[in-house]
């Protein structure tokens, strides 16, 4: 039920605009009122609003300031600003402050109807949009407080700041798109893109026109111009997970990028200039590639600015409770189901388990049992299930 604030000093004002939104029924709406802007800040913060009609000329605290204040709170009120004598720079400043409209008082029903229902709209899709964000945090955070995760955790606080090219090594399973995308979310372009691009899962002879892009008519499929990933990249990071996959014809025309910043797309002449941060992963040992003639040594040098080893789950058995409690809950999410409990006896078994699969594994060991077993997860269902 959406809740709608009414800020407005003159008390047959307020009566109208209440009686106009009781009318929209269908909309089943909340409505509150406030004689002034203070009442209306105590209120604001006190309970959340989707909207708020407020009056910009008022007593002790006018409408202007209370939007400021409620800005400065962080309150994510859409406020529709109202005033009888309003100008187009009143109503400029007041969109600059972050009011969502402004309307001239006595408003057009029409409009005022037309406001309100987009206003609404919008606050559905900001709401989605941090529902959204929130579960995305959740996927990636890194869980666990052993002393191996920890050093991890020091790695990334002190390179994320910095423009520092990040090699991540460590097994398949064991977290390291986690590491590069905190690393992301940590820097100085967390607002911009984190473009990811598995280099194992690229035929060889696409890798080049995934990573560059192509011109038009460059090759038989190619009907239209595409960007690559370092362009769709530009000016935030790129991912270059399992590098050690990379053909050595793709790994020299990334040394080149990452030399000059340029980029040329598969059948084009122009040479783009692109800004990106390069974190790059593999589970394989680039020392041996290279002198197996696998991998650019000059590359290597490149990308190991920052080397950050990811530990396998073995050398932190002691994050497998949090984790497991962490899976239970995310999934039981996904399913729409309440969250399963696990007795101490069924964790002891699990931390004594290789998990050769290491992360990624016992999370879907973890949905395993969840699927099969009752309510509480003993030690036998482990035994059984694993």
């Amino acid at each position: 039920m959406p809740r709608i604030l009414i800020i407005e000093d003159e008390a047959a004002i307020r009566a109208v605009l209440k009686d106009i939104l009781h009318d929209q029924k269908e909309l089943h709406l909340k409505v509150d009122e406030a004689r002034d802007g203070q009442e209306a800040l105590a209120l604001l913060e006190s309970q959340p609003y989707d909207i708020a009609f407020c009056d910009l000329k008022m007593p002790k605290v006018d409408g202007m300031e209370v939007l400021q204040r409620a800005r400065d709170k962080g309150i994510n009120t859409a406020f529709i600003m109202i005033s009888a004598h309003g100008t187009t720079e009143m109503a400029v400043d007041a969109t600059r402050k972050g009011a969502y409209d402004f309307l001239q008082k006595p408003p057009d029903l029409n409009r005022l109807l037309v406001t309100l229902r987009n206003a609404l709209n919008n606050q559905s899709l900001v709401t989605e949009t941090k529902t959204l964000r929130k579960k995305v945090a959740s996927r990636f955070e890194m869980v666990g407080r052993s002393s191996a995760l920890s050093r991890v955790r020091d790695m990334i606080e002190k390179v994320a700041p910095t423009d520092a090219r990040v090699l991540i090594l460590g097994p398949n399973g064991s977290g390291k798109e986690l590491v590069a995308r905190a690393i992301h979310e940590k820097s100085n372009r967390s607002g911009q893109s984190f473009v990811e691009v598995n280099c194992a899962a690229i035929p060889g002879e696409l890798i080049e026109s995934e990573l560059f892009g192509h011109e038009k008519g460059s090759f038989t499929s190619a009907v239209r111009q595409r960007l690559g990933k370092f362009e769709q990249a530009d000016g935030g990071t790129l991912f270059l997970d399992e590098i050690g996959d990379m053909s050595l014809s793709a790994q020299a025309k990334v040394l080149r990028a990452l030399q000059e910043n340029r980029i040329t797309r598969v059948g084009g002449e122009k040479d783009l200039a692109v800004n990106v941060r390069i974190i790059a992963a593999t589970n394989k040992d680039l020392k041996t590639e290279i002198q197996a003639n696998r991998f650019r040594e000059d590359l290597y040098h490149r990308l190991s600015v920052i080397v950050i080893n990811v530990p396998p789950l073995s050398a932190r058995t002691e994050d497998i409770g949090v984790l497991v409690e962490k899976f239970l809950k995310d999934i039981s999410v996904e399913y729409g189901n309440k969250p399963k409990t696990i007795q101490q006896e069924a964790i002891l078994k699990l931390e004594n388990h290789p998990w050769t699969g290491n992360i990624r594994e016992l999370r879907n060991v973890v949905e395993r049992l969840v699927i099969m077993a009752g309510e509480k997860i003993t030690a036998s269902d482990v035994e059984k299930y694993l």
